[in-house]
């Protein structure tokens, strides 16, 4: 059996990202990773992954990128498009992981989250 493929986005020192690579990698999947820092988000992905999971849940509005953002700026994200202008300006607001999977079908999750990806790998 082929190895799971998997394209992880997110930022080299988050410790989410770290856990979720030791994670994918220890259960066998092969992972290509993505730094955002060092080579952005992806355009059409961004807007495959809102389409897929919604922009409510690819925001983090839990890290300090966000709290750091001004009342105004914070209160114009009130749709898809205003969310991915926004994260396109600030990749660190981004959800991570962001997980693209080619496991027979395309499939996109958000955060750590092995139970989906247990699933996901027994495909």
């Amino acid at each position: 059996m082929t190895a799971p493929s998997v394209t992880l986005y997110g930022i080299a020192n988050c410790d989410t990202v770290k856990k979720s690579r030791a994670w994918l990698l220890e259960h066998g999947a092969a992972v290509h990773f993505h730094d955002f820092r060092k080579a952005g988000v992806p355009p059409d992905h961004l807007r495959h992954w809102i389409d897929a999971v919604g922009w409510e849940r690819l925001l983090n509005r839990q890290g300090t990128t966000w709290r750091k953002l001004d009342a105004g700026t914070q209160a114009a994200v009130v749709d898809a498009a205003s969310a991915a202008a926004l994260l396109q300006a600030h990749a660190s607001a981004i959800r991570r992981p962001v997980i693209e999977w080619d496991v027979g079908a395309s499939a996109v999750t958000v955060g750590f989250a092995p139970a989906d990806w247990r699933a996901l790998l027994a495909r």
